[in-house]
């Protein structure tokens, strides 16, 4: 089906907001206006954007410690979103967890999870609440190649395999596990074929083409309603480190080089003139509209207040 001209404008969108997030984020840090840790998503702006925007308000998501494209994707509010990550009062979370945790259950985010993996059984049950309430909605679980080593991940894929829930396990394959190559850590190439030995399907795109995606996820989405659970890799790219402290010693400017003429962004402004969806006037124009969203999400979280010390203990299970 062919996409119309206001969904390209929403992938579009999304993808330079994302982008401009980050690099902002990055700058941020280097001024000491952040503290703790952060991780990057830039190059990978596709993978989250394509998936979620496919989704319906209802539909959940689970997402990574390098989520901020997933959580932009499912219309998470920008500035609550940099809020959080200044540790404001006005974030997701009142500004007590950051980037790696943020949730907002009024669009379906059910939470980022800084434990490699962490997402993968609560997607589980999530889709088994789904399927037991008779919803038809389903769960997505963001996660990286290197969780797919992980036990959660071989436990939440054969319980939804033999309970045929409604979930779609999404892999963003950007080919390292922190420092360590998948090449070092699994003796596959392809991650989609891991999804035969739970009898599900599994299929691999490409990370980079963000319609594809999208047009991907509509018939995944309708598939896992009918089918039960579905594997999906999406084999992309992080430019930057694991995380901000990453010195990236374990590979070369070289190939670093070769994935950035690979932008997702790039690739999908190029798709747009070439086939006269939108003008160079039209998507300039979108590009100073998310520079300017991501300057008055920086106004709001510096204008924000820090949170108070006596709220220290709200919002905790237990103690």
């Amino acid at each position: 089906m062919k996409l119309s001209k206001e969904k390209h404008k929403e992938l579009y969108l999304k993808m330079v907001q994302t982008r401009n997030f980050e690099e902002t984020a990055a700058r941020l840090f280097i001024e000491g206006k952040v503290h703790g840790t952060a991780h990057f998503c830039i190059g990978e702006e596709a993978t989250g954007v394509g998936v979620c925007s496919a989704l319906e308000v209802e539909d959940y998501i689970l997402q990574t410690h390098r989520g901020h494209n997933q959580g932009i994707g499912k219309n998470m509010d920008i500035n609550r979103m940099m809020a959080e990550f200044l540790g404001k009062e006005t974030g997701y979370c009142k500004g007590k967890g950051g980037c790696m945790h943020i949730a907002d259950f009024s669009v379906g985010s059910l939470g980022a999870n800084g434990v490699v993996g962490g997402g993968l059984p609560i997607a589980t049950g999530a889709a088994l609440k789904q399927k037991y309430n008779k919803e038809n909605n389903i769960t997505v679980c963001f996660f990286g190649d290197g969780a797919s080593n992980e036990g959660a991940f071989h436990e939440s894929l054969n319980l939804a395999s033999v309970w045929k829930l409604p979930v779609l396990f999404v892999c963003t394959n950007n080919y390292y596990g922190m420092s360590t190559h998948i090449n070092k850590s699994m003796n596959i190439e392809d991650i989609s074929i891991r999804a035969t030995s739970y009898g599900m399907k599994g299929i691999a795109l490409d990370g980079n083409d963000v319609v594809n995606i999208y047009e991907e996820t509509e018939k995944a989405k309708k598939y896992v309603l009918e089918n039960g659970p579905m594997l999906m890799v999406l084999n992309t790219y992080r430019w930057m480190g694991h995380s901000k402290s990453d010195a990236q010693l374990y590979r070369s400017k070289d190939e670093v080089a070769e994935w950035k003429v690979k932008c997702p962004i790039k690739r999908h402004r190029e798709y747009i003139l070439e086939n006269k969806i939108m003008t160079e006037a039209e998507l300039d124009k979108l590009d100073i509209q998310a520079v300017t969203d991501i300057k008055n999400a920086v106004d709001f979280a510096e204008k924000s207040p820090e949170p108070k010390i006596e709220n220290i203990f709200d919002d905790v299970y237990a103690d």
